[in-house]
């Protein structure tokens, strides 16, 4: 559960281990539309290991900030891990947006990858079914009565409904109009055709189907890909399911394996 009281737009950046550690940094990538505090569970989860939850631009402590476009949040990313002194490759997990920045990351700068999560990340582009839906969310955008359904649609937990509010609320409609046209266009980087880290992406087995034809269509690019469904999971399983996705960060990023509960995807079973 993300706890209303500790979580916050403040939520910290930098998380180090109470000892020494010789595992690769990981640093977890938000959903749009939150911030890094949506990571306090897996923080909490990863004591043995330095962690980095950044805000992305426009969200969190930089909501005041103008959204760049996603080559340009990767390129950003890797000039603040620069600055935090983690100049090798890091391991790095992102949810929705943060998996599609993960993406653009693997594709511009893959030395400074050595393993990579992806979940939800939309790279074939929505129809206009879901552009209609976008537009009218935009419409809402600054009314609290549209956070709170969205809070419940996600299954945000009660105790962070009203911090998920709060924040929506503080994101400019500039900000969210920028990045949703810019995801919703799709894309999968063909650069990605010759990036040769280790790969997961997943998707919740009951997320939107353009999520699933995003998994084929990244394993497509990058072969090597291991792809799985999260039994059960909506989108923001990362709360939904606590145990089972912080077991699949460990599994993944600790031994190298998809977590044995996740189930195959078009017939891949490596």
């Amino acid at each position: 559960m993300i706890a209303a009281t500790t979580a916050s737009a403040a939520f910290p950046e930098l998380h180090r281990p109470a000892q020494p550690s010789t595992r690769p940094p990981l640093v977890l990538l938000h959903g749009g539309n939150v911030a890094n505090w949506m990571w306090e569970p897996q923080v909490a989860a990863f004591g043995d290991r330095v962690v980095v939850t950044p805000d992305l631009p426009g969200f969190g402590a930089r909501v005041a900030e103008d959204w760049p476009g996603l080559d340009a949040v990767a390129d950003g990313l890797v000039r603040r891990l620069d600055g935090l002194g983690m100049t090798g490759p890091v391991d790095v997990a992102g949810l929705s947006l943060g998996a599609v920045t993960t993406i653009r990351l693997l594709a511009r700068h893959p030395d400074r990858v050595r393993s990579a999560l992806v979940t939800g990340a939309a790279l074939v582009g929505v129809g206009a079914a879901a552009r209609l839906t976008s537009r009218a969310q935009l419409s809402a955008w600054r009314a609290p009565w549209f956070w709170r359904a969205q809070a419940a649609a996600f299954r945000i937990p009660e105790d962070a409904r009203e911090l998920y509010v709060s924040h929506g609320l503080s994101v400019r409609r500039e900000t969210a109009a920028a990045m949703l046209a810019e995801v919703y266009a799709g894309g999968v980087p063909a650069a990605l055709a010759s990036v040769d880290r280790p790969l997961l992406a997943i998707a919740g087995e009951k997320e939107p189907g353009e999520i699933r034809r995003s998994l084929t269509a990244l394993g497509r690019r990058m072969p090597q890909a291991r792809l799985r469904l999260a039994p059960g999971m909506h989108h923001i399983w990362s709360i939904e399911d606590v145990e089972l996705f912080n077991a699949t960060l460990r599994a993944w990023f600790d031994e190298g394996r998809p977590e044995e509960r996740l189930l195959p995807f078009g017939g891949n079973r490596a």
